[in-house]
């Protein structure tokens, strides 16, 4: 798909919404260009707007990062245990696993989805939007909330962790399904808003940092602007998020998940 810079500016606010929101870029990225331009790959460029994600969560908690370096030097180095140098491990540690299987997996998908064909893939999506609707929904309003970044466990952040590999199904979201883990282990709402941002860094790292050294980026206008377009968002977004979340819950965005997977599966079975 040949992207213009208004399809690119669109394209980088609605990663910059769907990213870090718990409703799923990857399903935004393949429906809405199918629904507006009857295109449903958008190549690289997926990625490179999950980079001006990256970047957004990169500056608003570039402090955090800091710490948790310095955390980690002194860790290894002094052998002083502080919470950033074992928040950085248990970030690391928590990456593993999901990034592995993630990778693996992804590419198998997308080879099947292709063959399946276009409406196959969007209704995958609409389903994993639903039941991640539901699971979210009833597991936010049955969770406690005990449990402070500060205090999270390397249990719980590892089992977070793990459930990032449910991403590569698209629809799924890897900020719902963490989301969704941490609060199912009694997190609390802006702490495993937090930490799902913090753990989403290194893996979408990577996936850029091996697209470029694939050569699959077109450097031009349009892509520089989606990639602005989603960073500008998405800081929006995670200040929006964070004081969201200090008293609201998770209900708007599984009604939204749902209904988003209804309306898709309705133009699927009926126009």
């Amino acid at each position: 798909m040949n992207i213009t810079l208004l399809q690119a500016i669109f394209l980088g606010v609605v990663q910059g919404l769907t990213e870090l929101l718990p409703i799923s870029s990857s399903a935004h990225l393949t429906v809405l260009p199918w629904l507006m331009w009857n295109e449903a790959d958008i190549g690289a460029f997926d990625v490179a707007l999950h980079a001006g994600t990256l970047l957004a969560i990169g500056i608003f908690f570039f402090k955090d990062w800091i710490n948790l370096l310095v955390g980690a030097y002194k860790n290894v180095v002094k052998k002083e245990k502080t919470f950033e140098g074992k928040m950085f491990w248990y970030i690391v540690l928590a990456t593993i696993p999901g990034g592995l299987i993630g990778f693996v997996l992804d590419d198998k998908l997308d080879l099947f989805l292709e063959t399946q064909g276009i409406e196959a893939a969007v209704s995958v999506i609409a389903i994993a939007l639903i039941v991640m609707g539901i699971i979210l929904y009833f597991v936010d309003k049955k969770a406690k909330s005990e449990v402070e970044y500060e205090n999270m466990t390397l249990k719980q952040t590892f089992l977070i962790g793990f459930s990032q590999a449910l991403a590569f199904i698209p629809g799924v979201s890897r900020s719902g399904v963490t989301m969704t883990t941490a609060r199912m282990m009694g997190v609390k709402r802006e702490a495993a808003a937090k930490y799902s941002f913090m753990l989403s860094a290194p893996i979408v790292l990577a996936a850029t940092l091996l697209k470029f050294l694939k050569g699959e980026f077109i450097f031009s206008v349009p892509f520089f602007a989606g990639i602005f377009a989603s960073f500008i968002v998405g800081i929006l977004v995670i200040k929006f998020l964070l004081k969201y979340l200090q008293k609201g819950d998770f209900k708007v965005f599984s009604i939204y998940r749902i209904v988003f997977g209804l309306l898709i599966l309705i133009k699927v079975f009926f126009f």
